[in-house]
């Protein structure tokens, strides 16, 4: 009897909800509002470096734990996984997925800018000194030391250095070697498999002082550019976050919808991660956690060890989308014509630059210039026009990227044939705390 009422008093502990205070995405969202006022009303203090290492400090926290925990997935996915062919078509229907959507983005953002004009009667001064450095670093991006630098000079590095690339290279050799080795291997597949849960772990540990993190960043960013650098520029800023909205709800929507689930109810299932993502303007800081509700919400584990570290590096939809957006802008407000020829030569270009670029930071920045100098060079420093507000923008960039990856980690799954329906659905008809994570496994 007393049993029955301990499991009683322990299932409802578990399924108590917790008071909104606790809740981890009302304090961020509270940290952000917060970090705002502060930012606008005491700008000197928003500009305080211990307020800017507020924010630094906590995306290093999940930058420390990134490279480990893709290892262990990515490994352990594949090393669980009985045939090589399942491995190689799991990776080539994402690929494709990838390069579809991809393709779509970057067009959306052509259409838009062609319809909207944004640019057009734009009076600003262009300072070419201000977008040097990123010429010079886009300059430096070829295609060959692209692939050369996927490369690790030795394993140690890879992790030191946190090239996610390079750490996923090195975990895909890992996890076929495992593969081939058979039951031989199965006491390091146990061991990584471990790990990773120990990694999950560290992660929600760190994910609770999210809302110290957004504080951080958010007062920072509005002390050191003002409330007024939003109202510069307001209409290129307002055109690209209709142009990511409409590509959320409207292009992964029908993709949402033809996989069977509710965008708006993944969007929901999610929200802990976009806030964080909002707050630090980094999809870095919401990878572990996505990973972890990816595998929650039903889609395999060798899927979700696959599909989301290479949709980290080759699926960056929103950084497509201001790609295109951001070059017609510049065209427009330089008063330059970019024929019908030039804008499918700018897609083609922005396809390959935005897979160069991945890690780098600054990376929506970075493609950008390496687009425009391989398309039209003197549209380069017209880029110093978009300088003052790359940061507002790559928070909607940030977030697009994180919810078109996770989108596509459901949608492989689903095509593939390894997303549990049932679970799909109790999932995303359920609120969870991503900080709650460990009873969320002993429930799941």
């Amino acid at each position: 009897m007393s049993g029955a009422t301990t499991a009683a008093s322990g299932t409802a502990a578990v399924t108590q909800k917790k008071p909104f205070y606790r809740i981890l995405y009302v304090q961020v969202l509270v940290a952000i509002v917060l970090g705002v006022m502060v930012g606008w009303l005491w700008p000197d203090l928003g500009k305080n470096e211990w307020i800017k290492a507020m924010g630094d400090g906590f995306v290093k926290l999940i930058k420390m734990a990134i490279a480990p925990i893709i290892f262990c997935t990515v490994v352990s996915g594949i090393a669980h996984i009985s045939e090589v062919k399942k491995v190689g078509r799991v990776a080539v229907k994402a690929l494709v997925y990838f390069e579809v959507v991809s393709t779509f983005a970057l067009a959306l953002g052509l259409i838009v800018a062609n319809v909207l004009h944004p640019g057009s009667g734009f009076q600003g001064q262009s300072n070419a000194a201000a977008v040097a450095g990123y010429a010079k670093q886009a300059s430096e991006m070829k295609s060959v030391d692209f692939v050369l630098h996927i490369i690790p000079d030795t394993v140690v590095g890879a992790f030191a250095q946190g090239e996610i690339l390079q750490v996923l290279l090195f975990a895909i050799l890992f996890g076929f070697a495992l593969m081939g080795l058979g039951e031989r291997a199965h006491t390091v597949r146990t061991m990584i498999d471990d790990v990773a849960h120990a990694m999950f772990g560290v992660i929600s540990i760190v994910v609770k002082v999210a809302p110290i993190g957004a504080f951080g960043a958010m007062a920072y960013t509005i002390g050191r550019y003002g409330p007024q650098a939003l109202g510069n520029l307001a209409g290129l800023i307002a055109t690209f976050y209709l142009t990511a909205f409409l590509f959320v709800i409207v292009g992964l929507g029908i993709i949402a919808r033809i996989a069977g689930f509710s965008i708006f109810k993944f969007l929901k299932y999610i929200k802990d991660e976009l806030l964080i993502v909002l707050g630090t303007s980094s999809s870095e800081s919401a990878l572990p956690q996505l990973m972890e509700k990816l595998e929650r919400l039903g889609c395999s584990k060798s899927v979700v060890g696959l599909v989301v570290p290479t949709g980290y590096s080759f699926n960056l939809d929103g950084t497509n989308i201001y790609m295109t957006l951001a070059t017609l802008f510049i065209a427009q407000a330089m008063n330059v014509d970019l024929s019908f020829g030039e804008q499918m030569t700018i897609l083609i270009v922005a396809m390959l630059t935005s897979k160069g670029a991945s890690g780098i930071t600054g990376a929506g920045f970075i493609t950008l210039a390496g687009t425009l100098a391989a398309v039209r060079p003197e549209l380069l420093p017209g880029m110093a026009i978009v300088l003052g507000i790359d940061k507002f923008m790559s928070e909607c960039r940030a977030l697009t990227n994180l919810c078109g990856n996770g989108v596509a980690c459901v949608v492989v799954a689903w095509w593939e044939g390894e997303l549990d329906r049932e679970k799909l659905k109790v999932a995303l008809d359920r609120d969870i705390d991503p900080s709650d994570i460990e009873v969320a496994i002993t429930t799941g």
